[in-house]
């Protein structure tokens, strides 16, 4: 007998019939003797319905009330999922985060989980009654409801495993597992059996949409086994695991890939202690969080080119900023460019083998992709490229890298 809990997203929720098949695979886990949590989203669609309906009444709704509306979708959803396993003979009890007591902090919208109450849902665990929890809410130390943002239902699902100390968290998701790459961009991506949390956070926060990067840092810090797996079909997913030793053979886990990318440039800015600061001060005051940063001093002139990466829809607000403090800086010219894409190879192979970085620009050399700014960390090398090359600059690597094989090219 094992502890599972298993989230469901909203597409596995998203109609009556979804949520029946649903009832049938966690009944079929229940029958086999495991205690069983079941953590779910609202029915997809649900949340953008009820933020629609916000915004006619106000523009920027309420956070306090916006969080009381949005946890109304899980709710209709753990009320459902539990008559349907009434219905078969399974005894089933649904909680809101509110009543399992998910303990956050109070940033509404955006509530990060500080505890969670375990024993009334142990207790049911106990009695044999499978425990279905509304996922993406908790309640503040005031009372107040909370949402913990977009994707939140993978986080209350870890952090449940964690307080439960439960044997697997699997992921149920509209994709079977995590594949090397994106399969609507390249048609060889091979799914992953294995990957390393390490890989999957790198993977996670540089675009791959499989797992809500929050819910993967909490499961890495709190040691909770992960499972990726498809609510229509059957098969093994894919396991994120502590341990390197068995995908350490592999150079590369995967290519990540983010289109959500624009480039600014501040040109001829005098080369003097605390011109960066001076630059992503402002831009840092605005809220606009900064990737990728190149400086290139011109020793000759005293100068430097700062170049930096930001999310898209905070293109035209660094933009502004930039071109406003231009003069007071002292720079030559403000360039920007929405027209790219970042291309990143991930794998805990590459503290062990040299060469990775050389085959990646060799590769793209050879498509005749140009390389507009590098970055690299102990297990990632991620590039800017234009736009327009990004599944030919994916495809390119993952067969240079031999990830559509069983083995290494």
């Amino acid at each position: 007998m094992a502890l599972i809990v298993q989230k469901y997203g909203g597409t596995s929720v998203g109609s009556v019939e979804r949520i029946q098949a649903v009832a049938e695979r966690v009944k079929r886990w229940h029958d086999q003797g495991n205690q069983v949590v079941v953590v779910v989203s609202a029915m997809s669609g649900e949340t953008d319905r009820l933020v629609g309906l916000a915004k006619q009444i106000q523009e920027r709704p309420e956070p306090r009330e916006l969080d009381v509306l949005l946890s109304t979708g899980e709710q209709v959803t753990i009320a459902l999922l539990s008559m349907a396993l009434a219905a078969r003979g399974c005894p089933a009890r649904s909680y809101t985060g509110a009543q399992v007591h998910i303990l956050t902090d109070s940033v509404h919208n955006k509530a990060r989980i500080r505890d969670i109450d375990a024993a009334r849902v142990g207790a049911d665990l106990k009695a044999g009654r499978v425990v279905v929890v509304a996922g993406f809410q908790g309640v503040d130390e005031s009372g107040d409801i909370t949402t913990l943002g977009r994707g939140g239902s993978d986080t209350s699902a870890v952090a449940i495993a964690a307080a439960l100390k439960a044997d697997e968290c699997q992921i149920y998701t509209d994709v079977d597992g995590v594949y090397t790459t994106d399969p609507r961009v390249e048609p060889k991506a091979r799914k992953l059996d294995r990957i390393t949390f390490e890989e999957m956070l790198e993977m996670a926060s540089l675009g791959s949409k499989v797992l809500q990067i929050r819910s993967v840092e909490f499961a890495g810090k709190y040691q909770v086994p992960l499972r990726v797996l498809s609510s229509f079909g059957e098969g093994e997913g894919t396991l994120i695991t502590f341990e390197e030793d068995e995908v350490e053979d592999a150079k590369i886990a995967g290519i990540a890939f983010s289109r959500d990318e624009a480039k600014l440039t501040i040109l001829g800015v005098p080369d003097r202690p605390g011109v960066a600061h001076e630059i992503l001060g402002a831009i840092a005051a605005a809220n606009i969080e900064v990737d990728m940063i190149i400086q290139n001093v011109a020793a000759e002139e005293a100068t430097t080119d700062f170049t930096f990466t930001v999310q898209r829809g905070d293109y035209a607000r660094a933009l502004e900023i930039l071109q406003a403090r231009a003069d007071a800086l002292g720079a030559r010219q403000v360039l920007g460019d929405e027209q790219i894409v970042k291309i990143s190879l991930v794998g805990v192979g590459m503290r062990s083998h040299a060469g990775i970085a050389s085959r990646m620009f060799e590769t793209l050399a050879h498509e005749g992709i140009n390389i507009r700014m590098i970055s690299t960390s102990e297990i990632k090398i991620s590039v800017v490229v234009d736009e327009r090359y990004l599944e030919l600059g994916v495809r390119a690597l993952h067969g240079a890298f031999g990830l559509d094989q069983n083995g290494e090219v």
